[in-house]
């Protein structure tokens, strides 16, 4: 483990040209919602950055946040940055074992206390200390110790960010999420199952350039990702407007790209970046995929209603609110289409020119 070295020297080192780390730089700035303007200074930042110790703790959870992040395509910013951080501590990356991997986790925090970033996927059980340890040290025990020296702890999914499945009805283990235990250090929520891999690594370019954690919304996710809904941002809203919904996944509807609100979708009532930024290298999401969003990244998700029924029909009180709007919003949708259609027929009968003024009447 190298402390010594500036993220600058690093990347030379690497043989990282300048044109190529301004180019970081400015992708960097894109990614957090940054002006052209602030690229100099994320440069100038970055440059003198030491090299910041990562503690990366896997708890109740399947490795899948862990998979997502290594599925990047080189060169990536994801790459780049993880190239760039020292990993102390990562059950799934690194080479050490048994004995030797709890030394290099204790070293790290020895020597970087204070000042290490703490990185937690998985839920943590409190209904007993055996459903899951590490090196015989329950989960909470070794959570608990770790974030003592942590500068920020981040959340990567929604087990660490809400307890996720594991805690979904009846929550056999007892799991609570990272902020049910740590109430004294400013915690980064990363939601989603998993989450976006440069989602991930924005979040961790923020901190390490500006050394602060991004503004957070009402539940502890950066708004720079988590702002607007899926709904906001899809495709296929404009055949939502148009009150176009498919009604199976292999009717015609579903063949033109209509919306899946009918389906099932909870892209509504979803905050994440993920008709934006989208999966695998910007290839595709879920939406565009012809299957409909679960709402992975909100609290409780596994729990709010059938992932194949329209949130117009909710299961629990939970999803009440939030369907009601939703369905007032498909009604006024339907509406809509229907009036403008009529209008369209009146002006065909009548062999008359239809403008978008007479549709607004």
């Amino acid at each position: 483990m190298s402390y010594d070295k500036t993220l600058g020297e690093a990347l030379r080192r690497q043989g990282v040209s300048r044109r190529g780390f301004m180019k970081f730089c400015a992708t960097t700035a894109s990614l957090m919602a940054l002006p052209p303007s602030m690229v100099p200074a994320i440069a100038a930042a970055l440059e003198q950055a030491r090299r910041p110790s990562v503690i990366w703790l896997s708890f109740q959870e399947c490795t899948g946040c862990t998979e997502s992040l290594t599925r990047s395509h080189s060169p990536t910013v994801e790459s780049l940055i993880l190239g760039q951080i020292s990993l102390d501590y990562h059950h799934t990356l690194q080479a050490a074992a048994g004995s030797a991997a709890e030394h290099a986790r204790e070293e790290a925090m020895k020597e970087n206390y204070g000042k290490y970033l703490l990185i937690v996927d998985g839920s943590i059980p409190l209904g007993n200390p055996g459903y899951s340890t590490i090196a015989g040290i329950s989960n909470k025990d070794m959570l608990l110790e770790t974030a003592k020296g942590a500068a920020a702890i981040v959340a990567v999914g929604t087990c660490a960010a809400y307890g996720g499945i594991p805690k979904a009805n009846p929550n056999p283990t007892g799991a609570v999420a990272v902020s049910d235990l740590i109430k004294d250090k400013p915690i980064i929520n990363v939601p989603g199952c998993p989450p976006i891999p440069v989602v991930i690594t924005g979040v961790l370019a923020h901190y390490l350039t500006f050394g602060t954690i991004p503004e957070l919304d009402a539940v502890g996710r950066p708004k720079v990702f988590y702002g607007e809904t899926i709904h906001d941002r899809c495709y296929r809203r404009p055949f939502y407007d148009k009150g176009l919904f498919a009604e199976s996944f292999d009717d015609e509807g579903a063949r033109k790209g209509w919306c899946l609100f009918k389906l099932g979708c909870k892209a509504p009532v979803t905050y994440n970046a993920c008709a934006t930024t989208k999966w695998n290298a910007g290839t595709s999401f879920p939406i565009q995929s012809g299957h409909g969003c679960i709402g992975c990244s909100e609290p409780n998700f596994w729990d709010m209603g059938g992932f194949y029924k329209a949130l117009s029909v909710p299961n629990d009180p939970v999803t009440l609110v939030a369907g009601a709007a939703a369905a007032a919003g498909v009604a006024a949708g339907a509406a809509m289409a229907m009036r403008n259609r009529k209008a369209k027929a009146d002006a065909k009968s009548k062999h008359q020119t239809v403008t978008i003024d007479d549709l607004e009447k």
